[in-house]
């Protein structure tokens, strides 16, 4: 019997990293990138299925595109409650951007403490790679250092966006299914 599994993911980074383009990107299946530059303000919600594989199963993933200014904080941090998978973006050509994921994953932490949630840390805009500036092997040590999983992506190229969204949706589903074996084993 198929089970759809919800999913709240949020997507978070400083400004202009290229999250509301990634977020579109995966939900439009790369048929659409935004060519119009219009700033988030607050928070973009977009839903879209992900079927896992060998299964009858999908994970329903609702994506919060979070807003990256400053002035939007206390907006946006209402979402973060009952998270299920996190999504820290940088822009690999602006170091901020980068040293700025370490600030974004201690907010997150800090309004769900003690509990270990998924998530993958992105760059965006592999396509510029004459003026990188975070080398990957820098991403990498990033992510692993905080448990996370790291990817690389362009979305205005639209390469590489759906892969990580494709693992968190693998890792909740994973998730799901030893919950649903340690009920079974109390029962």
């Amino acid at each position: 019997m198929p089970t759809i599994l919800r999913c709240k993911c949020i997507i978070v980074g400083d400004a202009t990293v290229g999250k509301s383009s990634i977020a579109q990107v995966f939900h439009s299946d790369a048929s659409h990138y935004p060519k119009n530059y219009v700033m988030t303000q607050g928070v973009e919600l977009l839903v879209k299925p992900v079927n896992i594989p060998e299964s009858t199963d999908s994970v329903e993933f609702y994506i919060y595109d979070c807003a990256g200014k400053d002035v939007f904080a206390e907006i946006v941090q209402k979402y973060w409650d009952h998270l299920s998978v996190v999504m820290v973006v940088f822009d690999c050509t602006n170091e901020s951007s980068f040293t700025s994921c370490t600030k974004w994953l201690e907010k997150i932490r800090s309004k769900n403490p003690n509990i270990h949630i998924p998530g993958v840390l992105v760059a965006n805009k592999i396509d510029l790679d004459q003026r990188r500036v975070i080398s990957p092997k820098q991403a990498r040590e990033l992510a692993q250092s905080n448990k996370l999983e790291y990817f690389e992506c362009s979305a205005k190229e639209m390469q590489h966006v759906d892969i990580p969204f494709f693992f968190l949706a693998n890792e909740f589903h994973k998730l799901y299914q030893e919950r649903v074996e340690l009920f079974t084993t109390l029962a």
